[in-house]
């Protein structure tokens, strides 16, 4: 595939742009190639600044769960747009897709909106320890909540791509206030609440990892930081900014049945805008200024165009969701057993994890359930089959430790070009 005006492009923004790119991972410095710059998508499909057109599985990353440019969210744009691009002030729609929201997740009583994840995680971390008094924030190794100072520990997502340890610029009197445990570990959870209980505000988890690839809950872990929580006077947050909306209707949460305190939202929460969220009992969010105390604002927080994008695309959602995340297994399970499939063909010895619409390939034979177990991975091989699969017309997130993501817009035939594509992407491999 020419990429000529790509190269130039790079070269051009790296001369401007730390790094040439304005979020880490997209350099594509993991798998040894120059970052693809997108001129438009459609569907399923992507295509770059040279022409090519790719079978897209990094839908930005998570956001776009009905394609690209789907005309009920490109229309509400356009027509949210027509009427301004932002006032500062309420807006019908805000209240819209609150209702929404509210009406989906099981646990959010109260919603609040914000202008991306990290903002809600922040947020939400913020109001548990106000509400409890307490300093101490539980996070996993490898889960990923954003680039505030207090969660930028044992990261997963870009931190994990580039092999940072955490951040040079965060006080260790910050990082001292949050403890990474092993995603996964119930013994490791139940020994820091026995050591340091009445100290914890929280604890914060992706419920299904995406941030350092695919990694599922073991059966009661989730339940384990529930009945934790209940007995020291902590909140549980779930990070659902990646799960919510994609694994069900209800997130993660509906899925494992599991009601956290506070809930963080974004990716599909904006269809595709800038969007996050923060939500949970009623008794707690009351506490957020004006109504109460805790302080948090923003000049385009329910940004009017955003908003648009969120309500149509939920929306969409909650018209059949049975049929719609029925259809949308359907397809990621012939995708993830096509796979494996032609791994085994091949000879190789993969461990894939899939959750619903996200699915990860780690470069070695597994099990992947923690951060220390993904890091095992091949990441070298997984840099040249990212390139193998790129020659053939598959775009892939550029790195070993993120997600893809399968939406409604991919059809059989794509799926089906995927899969002969790693097959023969495996078989040079081998």
């Amino acid at each position: 595939m020419a990429e000529e005006k790509s190269r130039a492009l790079y070269s051009q923004a790296s001369a401007l742009i730390p790094g040439g790119v304005n979020s880490p991972v997209r350099a594509c410095a993991q798998v040894g190639a120059s970052p693809r710059f997108i001129a438009r998508g459609q569907g399923a499909t992507v295509t770059d600044e040279d022409g090519n057109t790719l079978v897209d599985f990094v839908g930005s990353w998570g956001p776009l769960i009905l394609g690209h440019r789907h005309p009920a969210v490109m229309g509400a744009v356009q027509e949210a747009i027509a009427r301004g691009l932002s006032f500062g002030a309420p807006t019908r729609a805000e209240v819209r897709l609150a209702e929404l929201v509210t009406q989906c997740v099981p646990s959010v009583e109260m919603v609040r909106m914000v202008n991306s994840g990290t903002e809600a995680t922040m947020s939400a971390v913020r109001l548990a320890r106000a509400a409890t008094g307490r300093d101490l924030i539980i996070k996993f190794d490898g889960c990923y909540h954003g680039h505030a100072d207090s969660l930028l520990v044992a990261a997963g997502s870009g931190v994990a791509t580039l092999g940072i340890p955490g951040s040079p610029g965060i006080p260790k009197a910050v990082a001292a206030h949050t403890l990474s445990l092993p995603f996964n570990d119930a013994k490791a959870i139940e020994a820091a609440f026995v050591a340091k209980g009445d100290k914890i505000a929280a604890v914060i988890v992706e419920p299904v990892c995406g941030n350092m690839g695919v990694a599922l809950p073991k059966k009661g872990f989730l339940e384990t930081l529930r009945v934790l929580c209940d007995a020291h006077g902590a909140l549980l947050i779930f990070d659902e900014v990646m799960t919510g909306f994609r694994l069900s209707l209800g997130g993660a949460q509906q899925v494992y049945g599991i009601r956290p305190d506070l809930t963080c939202l974004g990716k599909i929460l904006g269809g595709g805008m800038p969007v996050g969220a923060y939500g949970g009992r009623r008794d707690l969010m009351e506490q957020i200024a004006p109504k109460g105390t805790v302080y948090q604002a923003g000049t385009l927080s329910g940004n009017p165009v955003a908003m648009a994008a969120g309500i149509a695309t939920l929306e969409e959602l909650c018209r059949n969701p049975d049929a719609f995340y029925g259809a949308l297994e359907e397809k990621s399970a012939r995708l993830e057993e096509g796979l494996a499939q032609a791994a085994e063909d091949a000879g190789l010895a993969l461990c894939i994890n899939r959750a619903g619409s996200m699915i990860t390939l780690f470069f070695q034979a597994g099990p992947v359930t923690n951060f220390e177990q993904a890091k095992k991975s091949d990441t070298a091989a997984f840099g040249r089959f990212f390139n193998l699969m790129a020659s053939q017309g598959v775009s892939l997130p550029p790195s070993q430790f993120e997600a893809w993501f399968v939406c409604a817009a991919h059809n059989s035939g794509q799926i089906e070009a995927t899969v002969l594509a790693a097959a023969k992407a495996f078989k040079a491999l081998a």
